[in-house]
């Protein structure tokens, strides 16, 4: 008889060989089986269907621990107390980017795993937290912070840590190696007294673990688990994409690193099956997706990191075309797996991911609003000694509205607000950056204070001046929180808009992004019209392929339109149009 655990011997018999493989896996039972005993109702079966996982109702919040904050109040209260007065009902997940001890790379160099950093709060203030809304915990296990005792251990000399990194001869070929970064690919450190080169894909702070050790795998797991026995109800893999290194190699996407994505999937689904993994790729689609597996074998949601680039340039050029030739290639693999939509988060927008659909032209296009807007770009080292263009660095709300110019921002506010609408109504689950739900500009400041691009859109608010302006009609924070949390409320509602219900592009103008959505049993239907340009644009509702329809109720505007009637898409207005 099979074993829910069968399939991970499988995948460590597969990275480590027959001998260290079912070494690896008589210990990693042991520890299932006792998190198992130690949280049976984690384990049960009966209330969970993967295919519903996440629902039209499911909108994710991003947010650091501490982008708001009040004087004398951990900001996880704070953030939590200001979640319940404003978005209760209407975000239903929060993504709490690393809360851990840190020592740079504004929490992604962590230094303990299994700690929340005191500067933020406590392990109860998050339970706390997963009690109101269901939660994202960030791995980021690609890498370890210098400061971290496992690598002070591994310098120390300790022969238990001695396989945990990664040491390299600097002689070695590995310009095939991909590169994030053009920081050098070794660091020099010391090691027992000597000096010795360790792996660093992101930076000398940022020290690569070695999965090539079970040792280190399993660490890794233990602390996988520590994160569901605290509430995690997702788990998203950071940079995942350069988790195994082989020199000679690209060292990304390996074959042994999508292995490790499947375990933890394997032993998920054996011991917590409503815990799913997210993974984090900043690559082209086709390299992105690939981390669905066969679609019910690895991650069940993949960032969707085409969406950001191509809708902006959507909006910049004018013409929904190519958003929605892309688009329409865009299906959920399985009813178990889905995208996770979002236009921005802590970091810039990514690039890479439109390298295959944009001519370098048209990337240059980006490239140029970008700076014209206040913002910047980061580039990345080749192989071949070159660099080219990795992320842009600005809001998303300054990348459609320049900062320094004089339209009025009611007309910026509702730019910004066509192209979140699009996220909200394509097909997979929301995420949404906090500083996009509240309408946050360039913080160059920070970029000053820091000397770091990605502080653009990291800026820490003071929650009382936001919820200030939030009362101000006027404001550029309410036009946007406001018209933002209306759509969601329109959204959650509606069985049309579930992860699973299919997606078709509709091309009814080049200025229009429109998008029929139907609920997954088919009785539902949605068109979504969005206006992607600065003129009003003629819409014929009879040219949309839908039999049957009586009128169509618009969700926002909440007016009746007959299901033929021609009528007027104004300067970047969306229509979520139901049909009746």
């Amino acid at each position: 008889m099979l074993s829910s655990y069968d399939p991970l011997l499988d995948d460590l018999t597969a990275l480590y060989g027959e001998a260290r493989g079912a070494d690896a896996f008589a210990r990693l039972a042991m520890a299932l089986d006792a998190f198992r005993a130690a949280r049976p109702g984690l384990a049960a079966l009966d209330d969970h269907d993967p295919a519903e996982r996440v629902t039209e109702r499911d909108v994710m919040l991003i947010t650091y621990g501490d982008s708001l904050r009040a004087a004398d109040q951990p900001p996880l209260q704070t953030l939590h107390d200001f979640l319940l007065r404003h978005v209760a009902g209407t975000i239903s997940a929060v993504h709490v980017l690393p809360f851990f001890p840190y020592s740079s790379d504004d929490g992604f160099s962590v230094i303990d795993y299994t700690a929340v950093d005191p500067a933020l709060g406590t392990w109860a203030d998050m339970e706390r937290l997963g009690a109101d809304f269901k939660l994202m915990f960030d791995a980021v296990i690609n890498h370890i912070s210098a400061e971290s005792d496992w690598f002070r251990a591994f310098q120390a000399g300790d022969p238990a840590f001695r396989d945990y990194f990664i040491v390299a001869d600097p002689a070695q070929d590995l310009s095939r190696v991909v590169r994030p970064r053009t920081l050098p690919l070794l660091t020099a450190v010391n090691r027992g007294g000597e000096t010795v080169h360790v792996w660093t894909t992101f930076s000398d702070d940022q020290i690569d673990l070695n999965f090539g050790s079970p040792d280190v795998l399993l660490r890794i797991i233990d602390v996988l688990l520590t994160y569901v026995a605290h509430g995690a109800s997702f788990i998203r893999l950071d940079a995942i994409a350069y988790l195994w290194k082989e020199p000679g190699t690209t060292c990304i996407h390996l074959e042994q690193t999508h292995r490790v994505v499947r375990l933890f999937r394997s032993l998920l689904d054996a011991v917590a099956p409503s815990v799913a993994i997210i993974t984090e790729t900043n690559v082209p689609h086709a390299e992105n997706i690939s981390y669905f597996g066969d679609g019910a074998n690895e991650a069940q949601l993949v960032y969707q990191f085409t969406l950001p680039p191509l809708m902006l340039h959507a909006f910049i050029s004018q013409d929904a075309t190519r958003l929605s030739a892309w688009a329409a290639t865009i299906q959920n693999p399985s009813p178990s797996a889905t995208y996770f939509n979002f236009t921005a988060s802590h970091d810039g927008i990514g690039v890479r991911p439109v390298e295959d659909i944009l001519p370098p032209e048209e990337v240059g296009l980006l490239l140029a609003r970008t700076t014209a807007h206040g913002g910047a770009v980061s580039y990345k080292d080749n192989p071949d000694g070159t660099r080219s263009p990795y992320e842009l660095n600005i809001t998303y709300f300054d990348a459609l509205s320049n900062p320094a110019g004089d339209e009025p921002l009611a007309l910026q506010a509702q730019r910004f607000i066509a192209s979140q609408a699009i996220q909200l109504a394509f097909v997979g689950m929301p995420g949404i950056y906090v500083h996009s739900l509240l309408g946050s500009r360039n913080w160059a400041e920070g970029v000053a204070q820091t000397g770091r691009l990605r502080s653009i859109n990291r800026e820490k608010l003071d929650v009382a001046q936001v919820e200030a302006a939030l009362v101000d009609p006027a404001s550029l924070r309410s036009r946007v929180f406001t018209a933002y949390r209306d759509l969601i409320a329109a959204r959650v509602g509606q069985k049309a808009f579930h992860p699973n219900g299919p997606q078709t592009v509709l091309n009814l103008d080049p200025a229009l992004f429109a998008l029929l959505r139907t609920s997954p049993d088919g009785t539902e239907h949605i068109v979504a019209v969005h206006n992607v340009t600065g003129r009003a644009v003629s819409l014929d509702l009879g040219g949309v392929p839908l039999d049957g329809v009586r009128e169509y109720e618009d969700l926002i505007a909440g007016q009746r339109i007959g299901a033929h009637a021609v009528i007027e898409a104004a300067p970047y207005q969306v229509l979520w149009l139901k049909a009746h």
